[in-house]
């Protein structure tokens, strides 16, 4: 699969245009249009005392536009073409409802600052939009806000298998990204249950096993010309996909989203979701098929 148009999610403060030119790379992909969106959400300018608030959504919509003309100006010299959303309503809906218009290849928002109980009652818009969303969608870590220099974030991938349909799906996602991609690591975390019996022999056993089966996806990968090397880790997967990124030097998180019910994963949890939310990392989720 080619990215050939982005959705590029923006309230200014969270991602900027340092963010959209770390992107760039993917105009080796294919990536020729980029599309900005700013939703400005009511509850932004609607005061309850005064009610609604026509001048200050006037001037939030002046200020968005007055920055998407300094960005659209940059990327016209570097030959892409750009579009521009400035709407009010529900960010969710209207990124969703942008993207389908658009045919968008990926969606790129940064992520919720939204407190703990905040998120555990109404969720993020992150979660939110990862349960909705038929496109992939790259939550982007500023690059202020993170301990890792990432300027190629698709430079060095490292995928979170965990041989679901979504994670399958994020294989031939990533293999069209072969003129921008470098080397990707591919791993998966063994549970402790996984590990069949007790005996050292019946450990390795299963390690290898495993190891096997990752191998074969790096073959999928090196027959594009992609280098690709197999990791297998232990334990919690949240922790052990964030270690696994430290080790091999990822530039970036790739796993395939949740297909848990709202109430599942608010209550019990899921990995994509606690990895996208919580990591240093870049986070690139692909969504199983709709049905």
């Amino acid at each position: 699969m080619k990215i050939t148009r982005l959705l590029f999610v923006t309230k200014f403060e969270e991602l900027g245009f340092d963010a959209v030119q770390s992107l760039l790379s993917l105009t080796k992909a294919d990536l020729n249009h980029i599309v900005f969106i700013n939703v400005i959400e009511k509850d932004r300018f609607a005061m309850s005392r005064v009610g609604y608030r026509k001048d200050e959504e006037i001037r939030l919509r002046e200020a968005a536009n007055i920055r998407f003309i300094d960005w659209s100006e940059n990327l016209f010299e570097q030959g892409l073409e750009v579009g521009v959303y400035i709407v009010v309503g529900s960010l969710v809906s209207e990124v969703i409802k942008a993207a389908k218009n658009e045919e968008a290849d990926l969606i790129v928002i940064g992520r919720s600052h939204k407190g703990v109980l905040e998120n555990l009652y109404s969720g993020s818009d992150v979660t939110e939009l990862l349960r909705r969303s038929a496109t992939p969608v790259l939550v982007y870590k500023h690059l202020s806000e993170t301990a890792i220099s990432i300027e190629k974030p698709f430079e060095r991938p490292l995928l979170a298998m965990d041989w679901s349909p979504a994670s399958l799906k994020a294989v031939d996602y990533l293999k069209g990204l072969k003129n921008v991609v470098q080397e990707i690591g591919v791993m998966h975390v063994a549970g402790e249950k996984d590990l069949k019996g007790s005996s050292a022999m019946a450990i390795q056993k299963t390690r290898k096993e495993t190891r096997t089966k990752l191998r074969q996806i790096c073959d999928i990968f090196e027959a594009e010309g992609i280098k690709a090397r197999e990791h297998v880790y232990i334990g919690d997967p949240d922790a052990e996909i964030e270690k696994a990124a430290r080790d091999c030097q990822a530039t970036m998180i790739v796993l395939g989203s949740s297909a848990k019910t709202a109430w599942v994963e608010k209550w019990l949890g899921s990995t994509p979701r606690s990895i996208a939310e919580k990591s240093v990392y870049p986070t690139l989720l692909i969504p199983p098929e709709k049905v």
